[in-house]
Order: structure tokens, then sequence, then C-alpha cells
């Protein structure tokens, strides 16, 4: 029977945005077959180095880890726009730093948990938010060719989230940036499929949405 593991931020830990609705989680537990488990570890607000915390806490007990981190990164990265710069050039520039540094991070990240060896999916972060710009949504692209990579060349599986949650019901009424209960359950599906029916053991990466 299996444990899964939910590390990461708000995409997981989104019970707060969705009223009396079931959350992640709660999704999650009724997809799995029956003998599963399901833990949360992931917490809102996290970036990718706090989910270093969530390891040294978690249940050892798990046989299966799933992470969704960096958004609150890119959230919190987002001042760039408000620079003045004098070219596309230096704007590239200024992002290329911030991409750089976040590399860093999440490939530390990807260490650690290859480190436990325990069969890993990975999330990417999703930019069908309503509202989010153009400036913004294509910002975001700079994370997640950090974060496809990385989970790739760690033969993790992908859920590429950008195309799990691909319309405006998906989000919260309460914060448009975290999942509704219809988002999360979609989630959710992708999770237990993975879960369930991924061959862990194959020498190249996936991608599942």
């Amino acid at each position: 029977m299996g444990h899964v593991l939910l590390l990461g931020d708000s995409i997981f830990d989104n019970a707060a945005y969705v009223g009396s609705q079931p959350s992640v989680l709660e999704h999650l537990r009724q997809a799995l077959p029956t003998g599963w488990r399901a833990t949360l570890a992931a917490v809102d607000g996290a970036s990718v180095v706090d989910v270093g915390s969530q390891l040294s806490g978690m249940d050892r007990s798990a046989t299966h880890l799933f992470v969704s981190a960096g958004g609150n990164d890119a959230l919190n990265s987002s001042g760039v726009f408000a620079d003045a710069v004098r070219t596309v050039a230096e704007a590239a520039g200024r992002l290329a730093v911030i991409q750089a540094r976040f590399r860093e991070e999440y490939q530390q990240l990807m260490d650690e948990l290859i480190s436990l060896g325990k069969p890993l999916g990975v999330c990417t972060i999703y930019d069908a938010i309503p509202g989010l710009g153009e400036a913004e949504s294509t910002a975001l692209a700079v994370f997640n060719d950090v974060i496809l990579r990385s989970a790739l060349s760690a033969r993790a599986a992908v859920i590429d989230l950008r195309l799990t949650c691909d319309e405006a019901a998906d989000y919260s009424n309460v914060s448009p940036i975290e999942p509704s209960a219809a988002g999360g359950a979609k989630i959710a599906r992708v999770i237990a499929e993975v879960a369930v029916k991924h061959d862990f053991s194959l020498r190249y990466g996936s991608v599942y949405w």
C-alpha cells in the first residue's frame, strides 16, 4: 500500500481557499485506491528553500513524494516589474539573474529529494490565473523552465499544472492564485494516477496533466 506525501506550498495546502468544499488533500484521499494514505506537509506561503524544513519532519513511512514549489518564489520576485530599464536586453538580464538564483535553490531541493530514494512527482507553476498579465505569464516561463529541466533530469514524473488547471473555475474566488475545489480535484486526480500507475523505475522523466 502506498503513502503519498505532499510537499511545497498552497497549491497543495489550499484548505483556506475552498471554504466548506474539499481541499486537494481531501480530494486525493478520495482518489487513491483503498488502503493508500495521503499526508500533507506543504505549507501555505512556502518557497523552495522552505521545503527542506518540511522534509526534516516528514513521515518516514511515505512511499511517494510530490512537490509543488516555486510559485511564491515567482511572487516574491515580482517587484522586478517596477524596475526601470532602457532596453529589452537589460530587462532580460534582470530576469536571468532571478532565474539563476532560483535554479540554484531548486536544484538543491531536487538533490535533497533524490537523496531520499523515493518515487518523486514534481509540479510546474500554473499560468492560467484569472487576471494574470502577459508580462507576468511570460516571467513564469522563466521559473517553469528551471522546474522542468531539473525535474526531468532527476527522472521525476512531472505534473504540468499549466495544462491541468487551464480554466477560470480551477482558481479560488477567495484568492485567484490558489486552486479552487474544482482545480484541486483535477490536481488530486493526476497525483493519484501518477502515484498508482507511473513506472518510477523508468530511466526517463514523463509529463502528466
